[in-house]
């Protein structure tokens, strides 16, 4: 369970609060969609809930755990997929898995069951001896995703995990989303394809200028619209209403 209570952070000699008093719960054996335009506070929130940021005021938890306060027990339970996969260009690809895999302490054995089933999944598996200098933003992000799973989180956070991924790739991950889902795991992830997120989120928040303007299903979206659109109507739709309600 991911938890984030008052959470406010605003970057320095900036008055613009980049996040406001943002509360989100995101339950055990869930899929759940973080959406927003850009610069409305996706990334600096998921930065805040996996401890690369320190919000201003506020708390975020995972599994009960005060990231604050026990930040390596708190990230022991997260499995992370960063917006921007730029890793160490001199290691090979297996390198860095056993890197990954030292750090959350994964024996051996479990590690190359791992290694062996992700990376052919993501079909990485012939290109682990190669530099990750020389991969292709694709390749890097499937890597990420790879190693994000090599300790088995019971959190799994991913910022715009589609970006860059090819057919086959964008298909494995959305189906690892809902295996783990249904393994009682959370899943919570932030992106732009609303075709994507109408599809896998049992729950989903929309985030705008820093403030969460709606939490829930689907279905409550439509019903607090007044809408039987798509996802992406109705929250071109709502942001458009929070846009004209601040001019």
């Amino acid at each position: 369970m991911l938890e984030l209570s008052g959470i406010s952070k605003t970057y320095a000699k900036s008055a613009v609060k980049a996040v406001d008093d943002l509360s989100i719960t995101v339950k055990d054996g869930e899929i759940f969609g973080f959406l927003g335009p850009n610069g409305a506070g996706k990334t600096t929130t998921i930065k805040v809930l996996i401890g690369v940021l320190c919000a201003d005021s506020g708390t975020a938890r995972v599994d009960g755990i005060d990231i604050a306060a026990d930040p390596l027990g708190a990230k022991r339970r997260i499995g992370y997929v960063t917006d921007n996969p730029e890793l160490f260009a001199r290691l090979k690809a297996s390198e860095y898995l056993n890197f990954v895999g030292d750090i959350y302490g994964v024996d051996t054995a479990t590690r190359q069951a791992r290694v062996a089933e992700y990376a052919s999944l993501f079909d990485i598996k012939d290109a682990l001896g190669g530099s990750i200098g020389s991969f292709s933003h694709g390749m890097k992000q499937k890597l990420l995703v790879v190693a994000s799973l090599l300790p088995d989180p019971q959190n799994w956070v991913l910022d715009e995990p589609m970006v860059g991924l090819d057919p086959r790739a964008a298909f494995a991950l959305k189906e690892t989303m809902r295996s783990r889902a249904a393994a009682g795991k959370t899943v919570f992830f932030s992106t732009h394809v609303m075709e994507v997120a109408e599809k896998l989120c049992d729950r989903l928040s929309i985030i705008n200028k820093g403030r969460i303007v709606f939490t829930g299903t689907l279905e409550e979206l439509k019903e607090m619209q007044g809408a039987d659109g798509s996802l992406e109507s109705l929250f071109l739709e709502l942001v458009d209403e929070q846009a004209e309600a601040g001019a």
